[in-house]
C-alpha cells in the first residue's frame, strides 16, 4: 500500500465530522428528489402548453379559413349590389 493509502486511513474521523457529513448528503438526496419531481412536472406543464398551442394553432386556421370565405361572399355580394345599383340608374335615366 501506498503511504498515502495509509495516512488516510489512519485520519480519525470524529462522530460531529462524520453526522456533518451525513446530513449533507440527505439534503444533498432530498434536493435531487425536490428538483425531480419539478423537473417532472416542468414537462408535464409543457406538455399540457404543447397540446393547448396545438388546439388554438387549430382553432386559428380555422378562422382564418372562415374569414377567407366571408371576405369572398361580401365581396361577391358588393358585385351584385352594384350591378343592381348601375340597373337602377338606367331604369332611372
Amino acid at each position: 500500500m501506498s503511504t498515502v493509502a495509509l495516512k488516510d486511513a489512519e485520519l480519525p474521523i470524529s462522530a460531529d465530522d462524520f453526522n456533518a457529513l451525513e446530513q449533507r448528503v440527505l439534503r444533498t438526496v432530498e434536493l435531487l428528489k425536490q428538483e425531480r419531481e419539478a423537473r417532472a412536472m416542468a414537462e408535464q406543464n409543457a406538455n399540457t402548453l404543447q397540446q393547448l398551442l396545438d388546439e388554438q394553432s387549430a382553432q386559428l386556421t380555422k378562422v382564418q379559413e372562415q374569414v377567407k370565405a366571408f371576405e369572398q361572399e361580401r365581396e361577391t355580394v358588393r358585385q351584385r349590389v352594384e350591378r343592381l345599383l348601375n340597373q337602377l340608374e338606367e331604369i332611372s335615366a
